[in-house]
């Protein structure tokens, strides 16, 4: 294996950094906005145009706000939206950039729109550890669509069989081998020894 793909959410990424919940867990609390009428205006409505690069986060998110939550601004919701959903692996970090440093090279592949992704490369400092991202809304397709995996495995300029990969999402799984690749779903308690020995069988 000369490359090896690593998802972000469920695998990188697990909730909030204090104690790993999922992100809205107090979104009322906090900012004042039940999550199911966010749910429902802006996730339900928007979210997947978003995630593929068709509509744009903030913008949108603005346009829902004043309707839903008009005290609330889309730069504050965003920013407690990144800031609670940053909860890193750090022992899994660390296994891969043990095998970074042996000649495999590493890339994020991940469904994120542009504004997340930005910040999971800049702000949580992923573009030290990872040679590359490659996501949903700079593709124009998401996990699982065959093309998210063609194209990526286009810009390494590698054969599938080259690649691994780790996503803890069933069909992404499938997905991926379909295209050739060798893939492991992670689940809790996976290692990075295991994958690796998973695509070695």
């Amino acid at each position: 294996m000369k490359l090896l793909m690593v998802d972000v959410d469920g695998v990188l990424v697990h909730g909030r950094p204090s104690d790993g919940l999922p992100l809205f867990t107090h979104l009322e609390r906090d900012l004042g906005l039940p999550l199911d009428v966010l749910q429902e205006a802006f996730f339900k409505t928007y979210w997947p145009d978003i995630v593929i690069g068709r509509d744009a986060l903030e913008p949108r998110l603005a346009e829902v706000l004043s309707e839903i939550a008009p005290h609330l601004s889309a730069r504050t919701l965003i920013d407690y939206w990144f800031e609670n959903d940053s909860r890193l692996d750090h022992g899994l970090l660390e296994d891969l950039a043990t095998l970074r440093a042996g000649g495999t090279k590493m890339f994020l592949a991940t469904n994120q729109e542009h504004m997340r992704a930005a910040y999971l490369m800049e702000t949580l400092g992923l573009s030290s550890r990872f040679d590359g991202i490659f996501y949903s809304a700079a593709f124009g397709h998401q996990k699982p669509a065959a093309e998210f995996f063609r194209l990526a495995t286009e810009r390494v300029g590698l054969a599938a069989g080259e690649i691994g990969f780790i996503d803890d999402v069933e069909v992404n799984i499938e997905a991926a081998r379909q295209v050739g690749w060798k893939a492991m779903q992670w689940t809790s308690g996976s290692t990075l020894r295991q994958a690796i020995a998973a695509f070695s069988a």
